[in-house]
């Protein structure tokens, strides 16, 4: 055999070959399967393209809205009906509610986003502390994440900002306080479930450190699984700020947000539906694209699923 009769490999045979030749290959190897894994799902990839749209939504709120989402025509616009002027119809201030729905898509994003920042890292920290370490340690932490999960969210998250005062920063805080405990405990059990494991002995007679065996070998573990939670749990983030807005405790008139939206127009449900109808089918669309998208990363990321 020459070398001209040696083939190069395709990108694809290189990225699933057995014996990646770097750290480099091997990540890319494992996010190929993934993506292979993912888009074969028509569903997990329909929750995609709406998490994308409500990005995109989002981002060019500004160009995509006719109308302003917080002026209104009250003396002309007054709950007037679809039609092709207002999309979605206007509220009882003359508003058109179509625009409100597109600025509003700035907070959600703004609410899940912010929960997701605060309350992941502190479900992370907690649970690998509380699986690696044992003992008394575990015990605490897991008693105070078994208080938490006692409640209910939404009424957790209600005596929280009865107590910080309304406000969306509050409500934010709020569900962030309120949603770590799950992440906790998954955190806890992949945690337990390698802390005992050949490579981790083999880190420790290097002499590694508890904190970096805790921070460099199995936070990084524990990250697929904890994606795969909060991407679920971000159709209850919204449904819990929409609950929060639609009692008068989450984002204050005249922002643009979903569940506030919905508050205001309860009053007009049997006449004017599109008021309060709109907001809340914006709410079912992105929960369920989150939904869509959480269990597709759930087949794609499992590392306990075998190749496709």
């Amino acid at each position: 055999m020459t070398a001209s009769d040696v083939r190069p490999l395709s990108r694809r045979d290189w990225l699933l070959s057995d014996r990646p030749a770097s750290r480099m290959q091997a990540r890319l190897g494992r996010a190929y399967v993934a993506w292979r894994r993912f888009s074969a799902n028509r569903l997990a990839f329909l929750g995609l393209l709406i998490i994308i749209a409500l990005l995109v939504v989002a981002a060019f709120a500004d160009v995509l809205a006719p109308y302003s989402p917080t002026i209104g025509d009250l003396k002309n616009a007054r709950l007037l009906a679809p039609s092709a002027a207002h999309w979605f119809g206007t509220d009882d201030l003359g508003r058109d509610i179509y625009s409100r729905i597109l600025f509003g898509s700035r907070w959600t994003l703004y609410v899940v986003i912010l929960v997701a920042i605060i309350a992941a890292p502190i479900g992370l920290l907690v649970g690998t502390v509380a699986g690696y370490a044992g003992g008394w340690t575990d015990a605490i932490l897991m008693r105070i994440t078994d208080i938490f999960l006692a409640f209910p969210k939404l009424i957790l998250a209600l005596a929280f900002v009865a107590a910080l005062g309304p406000g969306i920063e509050n409500a934010v805080l709020a569900i962030a306080i309120t949603s770590w405990p799950p992440y906790a405990r998954i955190a806890r059990a992949e945690t337990m479930t390698v802390r005992n494991s050949d490579y981790i002995k083999a880190v420790q007679l290097m002499g590694a450190s508890p904190f970096r065996i805790v921070l460099r070998h199995i936070m990084p573990l524990c990250i697929s699984s904890l994606i795969i939670r909060v991407t679920l749990d971000m159709a209850g983030i919204i449904l819990t700020a929409a609950g929060l807005g639609f009692l008068g405790l989450g984002a204050q008139p005249p922002l643009p947000e979903w569940g506030t939206m919905i508050a205001s127009g309860r009053r007009f449900v049997l006449d004017q539906w599109w008021v309060a109808g709109a907001p809340g089918f914006a709410i079912l669309i992105v929960s369920l694209g989150f939904n869509l998208l959480g269990d597709g990363l759930r087949d794609a990321l499992d590392p306990r699923s075998g190749d496709q």
